[in-house]
C-alpha cells in the first residue's frame, strides 16, 4: 500500500508545481490586456508567496487539527478555485485577490508533505518527490503556450489547468483513509511540524534554534535558492520576449524547458543519490547552475540564452531536496521538525521579495539586467551553501 500511496503525494506535488509557472508564461499577454507595467506581476507572485509563507509556519497546528490528508484536500481545492478565478478576472486587482488563497492553499500542505515523506520514505524518494513539483511546472507554460498560439487567450490556459486540480480534488479525496494507514504500515509516526514536548516557550525554543551552527546560513540558502527559482521562472519569459526578441509563445516554452531540466535533474538525482552524498550532489548541481548563468550572462547567439535556462534548471534540481534531505544529520534529529518549518519559511521569503525586486529593477531600469541578477544569485548562493559546511566543521 505504502508504495502506490507515493503515487498520490506525487500527484499532489503536481498540484502544487502547476500554478507556480503560469503567471510569468502568460505574464507578457496578459499585462497588455489589463493594461500592466510589466513589473505589476511581481505584486501577484509577492502576494502568493506571502500567503505561502503564513500557512507554512502555521502548519505544524493545522495538521494536528486536520490532518495531513485534509490540509492537502483542502489546499487543492482553494487552488483550483483560485485558478478558475483567474480564467475570469476581469481586472488585475482579482488577479492579486484570487493570490491570497492561491498562496495559503500552497504553503502548509508543502510543509507537511515534505515532512510526511520525510518521516515515512527514504531519501530517492525526496528527490522524485520535488521532480513531481517540476513536472507539474514544466506542464503549465506548455498548456498555457498551447493556448496562446492556437486560441490567443491565456484565460482557456487557466481555466484548463484549474479543471486538471478540480480532477485531482476527487483522486485527493477517495484517497483520504490512506494517510494514517501508511504510516502505521511504515511503523513511523505523523511527527507535527515545529513540536517539542519541552515546557519552554515557543519565542524561547525558536531563539536557541537559530543559535545552532549553521542554521542562519541554511536559512540564507533557501532564501535566495527559492528567489533565484522563482525569478528564473516568473521573468525568464519577459527577457526572452523584450530583450531577444523571441514571440510570447517561444518564450513560454524555453521556460518550461527550465522548469523541465529542474524536473529531469531531480529524477536523475535521486539515482544518483543511491551512489553520491547529497552534499557534493548539491555543490555539483550549483557549478552546473552557475555556468548556466555565465552562457545566460555573455553576449551568445540566442541558441546559447535557450541552453542556459535548460542548464540552470539542470543545476538548481537537487539543491531544494538535497539540503531538506541533510536537516536531520546536519543539525540532529531533535531539531528537524522546527528547522523544516524554518527552512520553508524561508524558502518562501525569498519567492516573495526577489522576483518582485527584480520587477522593480526591469521597469526602472532595463529587463537586460535579467542575467546579470541570476549570475549574481547563483554565486552567492554557492558561497551560502558551502559556508555551512565549513561552519558545522568548525564547530565539530
Amino acid at each position: 500500500m505504502a508504495n502506490w500511496f507515493i503515487i498520490i503525494i506525487y500527484l499532489a506535488f503536481i498540484s502544487l508545481g502547476l500554478p507556480d509557472s503560469l503567471l510569468g508564461s502568460a505574464w507578457p499577454i496578459m499585462r497588455i490586456e489589463m493594461n500592466m507595467q510589466l513589473g505589476a506581476a511581481g505584486i501577484v507572485s509577492m502576494v502568493i508567496s506571502a500567503g505561502t509563507i503564513i500557512s507554512s509556519m502555521n502548519g505544524g497546528r493545522l495538521i494536528k487539527k486536520l490532518g495531513t490528508g485534509k490540509i492537502t484536500l483542502i489546499s487543492c481545492i482553494m487552488t483550483a478555485i483560485s485558478l478558475l478565478g483567474y480564467s475570469l478576472s476581469p481586472s488585475f486587482i482579482w488577479l492579486v485577490l484570487l493570490a491570497i488563497p492561491l498562496g495559503l492553499g500552497a504553503g502548509a500542505v508543502d510543509s507537511a508533505l515534505n515532512y510526511y515523506v520525510a518521516e515515512n520514505y527514504e531519501a530517492h524518494h525526496m528527490n522524485w518527490l520535488h521532480s513531481f513539483w517540476g513536472l507539474g511546472a514544466t506542464a503549465g507554460p506548455l498548456v498555457m503556450a498551447y493556448f496562446i498560439s492556437t486560441q490567443n487567450s491565456w484565460r482557456t490556459g487557466y481555466f484548463a489547468i484549474s479543471m486538471v486540480q478540480f480532477t485531482l480534488v476527487i483522486v485527493l479525496f477517495a484517497a483520504l483513509p490512506m494517510w494514517g494507514r501508511v504510516s502505521k504500515i511504515r511503523g513511523k509516526g505523523t511527527t507535527l511540524l515545529g513540536e517539542n514536548s519541552d515546557n519552554s516557550s515557543d519565542t524561547e525554543r525558536n531563539r536557541d534554534t537559530l543559535k545552532i551552527k549553521g542554521v542562519k546560513h541554511s536559512l540564507m540558502t533557501f532564501l535566495v535558492y527559492c528567489g533565484v527559482e522563482a525569478m528564473v521562472g516568473l521573468w525568464g519569459a519577459s527577457y526572452l520576449v523584450g530583450s531577444r526578441n523571441m514571440t510570447k509563445e517561444s518564450a513560454a516554452v524555453w521556460v518550461s524547458l527550465y522548469y523541465g531540466g529542474i524536473t529531469l535533474g531531480r529524477v536523475i538525482s535521486g539515482f544518483i543519490t543511491l551512489k553520491i552524498d547529497n552534499r557534493h550532489l548539491v555543490l555539483y548541481g550549483q557549478i552546473i547552475a552557475l555556468l548556466g548563468g555565465i552562457a545566460l550572462l555573455l553576449p551568445l547567439p540566442i541558441i546559447f540564452a535557450q541552453i542556459s535556462f535548460i542548464l540552470v534548471g539542470l543545476g538548481l534540481a537537487p539543491v531544494f531536496p538535497g539540503l531538506l534531505h541533510e536537516t536531520s544529520s546536519r543539525f540532529g534529529n531533535d531539531n528537524a521538525a522546527k528547522l523544516m518549518g524554518f527552512q520553508m519559511a524561508s524558502a518562501y521569503t525569498g519567492t516573495t521579495f526577489l522576483p518582485p525586486l527584480f520587477g522593480w529593477l526591469a521597469t526602472k531600469f532595463s529587463i537586460n539586467l535579467f542575467p546579470i541578477v541570476v549570475f549574481v544569485l547563483l554565486g552567492i548562493l554557492l558561497v551560502v551553501s558551502e559556508r555551512i559546511v565549513h561552519v558545522i566543521k568548525e564547530d565539530i
